[in-house]
């Protein structure tokens, strides 16, 4: 039984997306950021980051998403969340999980907390528009990579589309969204006819309504 730590549309989207894909056996567990409760004694004995999410699995807790959306798939080598050793593919879905987590989220971080990126207020308008190219120019170079293919890793859908739709939807107020990028847009499209995504999004109270009316 795995025991994952969520908030709804936060960073545990991606593992409770594996989880519900596998069919596997699992609890959630609110933890409530409006009450600040990732910051509690109880919860950071769990994930001294005081980050969500965090995902136990026989008493071992774990926290960061994409080594959680990793522990995962392992445990589950007969799926194709993520290519098998040996595969030439493998190499990259690592390539595109740490691009998704290290450029692609770490921007949207930046801009969404800007506050925490200077100590000049009045500079906040400018670190924000500043990161709205960055992550324009991400959304760009996945673009790209879905020009000629059906999911960011070839023709089957892996653990990286998972975390990636996650992302999309962080990045619907940008001003350059997902849905400015042709391929993107039409790749997030197709995500929402994914059975999982429709019910984890519905489990979560996300809106995915702005995908699947893109034309």
């Amino acid at each position: 039984m795995f025991k994952l730590y969520y908030y709804p549309n936060n960073a545990s989207l991606a593992p409770h997306f594996l989880l519900h894909h596998l069919n596997a056996s699992y609890e959630l567990v609110l933890v409530d950021k409006k009450l600040n409760s990732q910051k509690s004694a109880d919860y950071l004995r769990l994930n001294p980051a005081g980050r969500i999410p965090t995902l136990v699995i026989n008493d071992q807790p774990i926290f960061e998403s994409p080594a959680i959306c990793i522990h995962i798939c392992e445990l589950h080598p007969d799926s194709t969340l993520m290519p098998n050793i040996g595969d030439a593919k493998r190499p990259l879905f690592y390539q595109w999980l740490a691009f998704l987590n290290n450029t692609l989220q770490a921007e949207l971080m930046v801009r969404y907390y800007p506050h925490r990126h200077t100590n000049d207020e009045s500079s906040i308008p400018n670190v924000v528009s500043a990161q709205d190219d960055r992550i324009a120019d991400a959304l760009s170079i996945i673009d790209n990579q879905l020009a000629h293919q059906e999911y960011l890793l070839g023709d089957t859908l892996t653990a990286c589309d998972y975390f990636l739709f996650m992302l999309a939807l962080w990045s619907l107020p940008i001003e350059r969204s997902p849905l400015t990028f042709k391929h993107l847009a039409a790749y997030l499209k197709r995500l929402c006819l994914n059975p999982t995504i429709q019910a984890v999004c519905d489990i979560e109270g996300i809106d995915i309504t702005p995908f699947k009316s893109y034309s």
